[in-house]
């Protein structure tokens, strides 16, 4: 058995694609996935699953809430080691004082080609940022919510991409532990 994160996007926000988290369990326990969980309804949920193939895993989520809601919203997996590792390597750890002010953007691949020129032009001088393997850190004290090298790298890194605070990572993966620990 696999121990999985999954991050979707762009679900219950603004009152659009809205899946309440009760219909996310169901869902997934109707593809066959274990001992789900999820916290907050912006999109997050550990599982258990025997399919090895993340990639191929994803799609079936993504297709399935397409066919039942009529959205289909990214859908990113990764192991439970992959978030520990995200967790091992901040690059900012005084910022986890703060954990509201520290964002982990998980990317879908590797960046081949990243506009890390223009990421730099669009910094705020209160914020700095980083990108390691697939994971963008990004420390806005200033707050996320106007900040423009949040609003662009995306479109600057050119991979799909979801951004999550400190805080909803560590309880991410608290859930994830005891998931993992009840298998």
């Amino acid at each position: 058995m696999h121990n999985y994160i999954a991050l979707l996007r762009g679900i219950n926000v603004g009152g659009n694609n809205v899946l309440p988290m009760k219909e996310l369990v169901m869902l997934l326990e109707e593809l066959g996935l274990q001992q789900v969980a999820t916290y907050i309804q912006s999109g997050n949920a550990v599982f258990r699953a025997a399919e090895g193939d993340k990639e191929r895993l994803a799609e079936m989520i993504r297709s399935r809430i397409r066919e039942r809601y009529g959205f289909e919203p990214f859908v990113l997996l990764l192991d439970v080691g992959e978030m520990e590792t995200a967790m091992a390597v901040n690059p900012f750890p005084e910022a986890i004082a703060e954990p509201n002010t520290l964002h982990l953007a998980f990317l879908g691949a590797t960046p081949a080609i990243p506009d890390m020129e223009r990421l730099e032009k669009l910094r705020s001088e209160s914020e700095r940022y980083a990108l390691k393997d697939t994971v963008f850190y990004l420390h806005a004290p200033d707050g996320i919510s106007r900040s423009k090298l949040a609003a662009n790298a995306e479109r600057l890194l050119g991979v799909p991409m979801t951004f999550r605070n400190w805080r909803t990572v560590c309880k991410i993966m608290e859930l994830a532990r005891e998931t993992r620990l009840l298998g």
